[in-house]
């Protein structure tokens, strides 16, 4: 989840020029799920409005047709929707596309693409003031080519 309301991160100043971020105090956010291709480094990506086991049944669904061949390995944490019983019969169709691997609890450092989202907080979102979400999107898409949002 990406706010739009200013993370302040921990960082250094010259005494007297400390950096002031404004704040609108508004909560909206910005939640995106995605991909990282691990041999071109391609990074696909959408956003929701809620993360449930419909909507990763339907990015699994743009997944396979984002990638329409070869084998699909997903690196994913044990979050609940990945799941989820809605998805377990698309799994079964598509078994021979379509392979789920899931880390071991309590291990993001393992899963590549957890490196980009640390990244765009820490890089893109801490100690910056914008003033939308689309901003935050423009932003992070202009810095990161490769990702379509």
């Amino acid at each position: 989840m990406i706010r739009d309301y200013q993370a302040i991160q921990k960082t250094w100043f010259v005494k007297g020029k400390q950096r002031i971020i404004p704040t609108f105090g508004k909560h909206q956010g910005l939640k995106l799920i995605g991909t990282l291709n691990y041999e071109t480094g391609e990074v696909f990506c959408i956003e929701e409005e809620r993360y449930d086991a419909e909507t990763f049944l339907r990015f699994l669904q743009l997944v396979l047709e984002r990638y329409p061949t070869g084998k699909i390995v997903m690196i994913l944490d044990n979050a609940r929707i990945h799941h989820a019983k809605l998805i377990q019969p698309f799994l079964k169709e598509h078994e021979d596309r379509l392979e789920l691997v899931f880390l071991p609890p309590y291990s993001p450092q393992l899963n590549l693409i957890e490196g980009l989202w640390k990244w765009l907080k820490s890089d893109v979102i801490y100690n910056v003031f914008y003033s939308s979400v689309q901003e935050i999107e423009r932003m992070s898409v202009t810095i990161h080519p490769s990702a379509s949002v």
